[in-house]
């Protein structure tokens, strides 16, 4: 059985849904990083970078146990091992993986500092919050010309690239985005939520899930605990 070690968040739910879209067996951890579990050195041990979500597969390559954090590093692992959702050739592989590379490295940073700015910091910056809910705008404008050619985000078929994008587009309100400007996004979401394992993946962990708003949270998250050498 797959341990995740995991939170219902964006990136939480990406390895959720896809132990679901797997039908992989699997027990989902909860790890409070509002109250500092992402700091206990159980949890380091296997995610170094103190982010969730993080798993140990038992039987991982070659019948031995494997670690493993980020959580796109994950979806290519768990594709790998059932032999889905990552296309079958070469091409369609490194398609998908672009797509991947492009929520990793941008849809999910960039959205993620819209919430940020938008909701959490302590003080409102007109220019920050202008600055990231254009690039959440541009962005989206990116997925909405791909998905207005193809009916997924990597081409015509489901792929990670989607249980990727899917989780972060679920807060489009709070990025400040009008779904009315992206009808192909709009579309390719709707289509994304009524998959039963996307649903009984954002429902993982969700009732422990607790706003992240107190001032316990806010040191965890954004104060001097994160960045206290270890």
């Amino acid at each position: 059985m797959i341990e995740a070690y995991s939170m219902a968040t964006p990136n939480g739910h990406k390895v959720h849904i896809m132990l679901e879209e797997c039908g992989l067996p699997y027990r989902a951890h909860n790890i409070d990083i509002g109250q500092g579990d992402q700091f206990k050195p159980e949890f380091l041990a296997i995610s170094p970078n103190n982010k969730i979500p993080a798993i140990v597969d038992p039987d991982g390559p070659d019948g031995q146990p494997i670690s493993l954090f980020e959580s796109g590093a994950i979806l290519v692992y768990l594709a790998s091992k059932v032999n889905r959702f990552l296309g079958t050739t070469d091409k369609e592989k490194f398609t998908v993986l672009q797509w991947l590379m492009f929520q990793m490295g941008g849809l999910g940073p960039m959205l993620g500092q819209a919430h940020h700015f938008r909701i959490y910091a302590p003080e409102q910056i007109d220019y920050a919050v202008t600055r990231y809910t254009n690039e959440a705008k541009r962005l989206y404008g990116v997925m909405d010309r791909q998905l207005a050619k193809h009916r997924f985000i990597a081409g015509d078929e489901y792929t990670i690239a989607d249980i990727a994008c899917f989780p972060w587009t679920r807060s489009w309100k709070n990025q400040g985005i009008d779904w009315a400007d992206y009808p192909h996004a709009k579309r390719w979401h709707d289509e994304i939520a009524e998959r039963p394992a996307v649903q009984r993946g954002v429902e993982v962990l969700t009732h422990l899930r607790k706003p992240l708003v107190d001032d316990k949270a806010r040191e965890m998250l954004f104060g001097g605990t994160q960045y206290q050498k270890r």
